[in-house]
């Protein structure tokens, strides 16, 4: 009934399908996410932009530094990040981090436009530094 091309395609797919599946989509360096929350995420707060920001931040996960089409590409708010900060060398280092936070908040969000917000006054007005995630 099946011939040998036959099984050899099925089983060609049952592979395919298999390292397919099992493969690790990139996410956003943990430690990093973890002092972004740490420093600007409140969720005990009564200040409407601190509840808006940890609703943001909820939803958005690692799309506060990267794009929801790939996780490889960075908004805005993660280039500047990025240029501060190396994933495999900064991973533990939770001064450098917060330093990088820190400088990264006083940075403008828009360096195209001379009246564009920094992305601490983002942060500050409850929104995600590095704009709204579109998906």
């Amino acid at each position: 009934m099946f011939g040998r091309n036959s099984i050899a395609v099925v089983a060609g797919l049952v592979v395919a399908c298999g390292t397919g599946m099992s493969a690790r989509p990139a996410y956003a360096i943990k430690q990093f996410f973890e002092e972004f929350k740490a420093v600007y995420v409140k969720p005990d707060s009564s200040d409407a932009n601190e509840k808006a920001l940890v609703a943001e931040v909820e939803a958005a996960k690692c799309n506060v530094c990267h794009m929801p089409a790939s996780k490889k590409e960075r908004n805005a708010y993660g280039e500047a990040l990025a240029k501060l900060l190396d994933k495999k060398e900064d991973a533990k280092n939770v001064e450098k981090i917060r330093k990088a936070l820190e400088e990264v908040a006083a940075m403008s969000s828009d360096a195209t436009k001379a009246d564009a917000p920094k992305f601490g006054d983002l942060i500050k007005q409850g929104k995600l530094p590095g704009g709204a995630v579109v998906k």
